[in-house]
């Protein structure tokens, strides 16, 4: 898995321009079971990838911390949410609480376990995101993924796969 994680950031940016494009053009004709589409992807790829194994994106970026997420954990971890911004926390420039270092503070590079998995930031839950309903409109967000995260990657190429937008076919199942 390290060399595949060592790739990545090659192989993402070797695609990046492709797949802009393919979503670009996935957005004018959009399917309607798309979000379908994707959780079944999302699912097949779970089935072979552990995110223990990897753990890229605890490692290297940091999800956003709302204000439900921040008091959950602050009173997990038995601090004041104030004390928990001010040791963890810091704004980005696009105004969104995340963590101040990568990698995560609660990240055991060990074996790559969480110290809060039960209570973790909603948008580690959800991460990579590529199950979520209406998916059309996180695609960027999509795209930077496959720099991170080696199963967001594949399902992308699985999905350009599946639908292909050079013929009038419909959505494969």
């Amino acid at each position: 898995m390290e060399k595949r994680i060592a790739e990545l950031p090659k192989l993402a940016s070797l695609k990046e321009k492709e797949n802009k494009k393919y979503f670009q053009n996935l957005k004018k004709r959009t399917p309607k079971n798309l979000d379908y589409v994707m959780q079944e992807l999302h699912n097949e790829e779970f089935k072979k990838t552990d995110c223990l194994s990897c753990g890229n994106c605890c490692k290297t970026t940091s999800p956003i911390f709302i204000e439900s997420d921040i008091k959950r954990i602050a009173k997990y971890v038995r601090m004041k949410a104030a004390d928990f911004v001010q040791t963890y926390l810091e704004r980005d420039k696009d105004d969104f609480m995340v963590l101040k270092k990568a990698p995560c503070s609660f990240l055991d590079t060990s074996d790559n376990t969480c110290s809060i998995y039960d209570v973790r930031p909603k948008a580690c839950a959800e991460y990579p995101h590529t199950d979520r309903r209406k998916f059309i409109q996180i695609t960027d967000l999509t795209v930077a993924n496959t720099f991170i995260c080696p199963a967001t990657f594949n399902i992308v190429e699985a999905l350009k796969q599946r639908v292909s937008l050079t013929s009038n076919k419909k959505v494969k199942r």
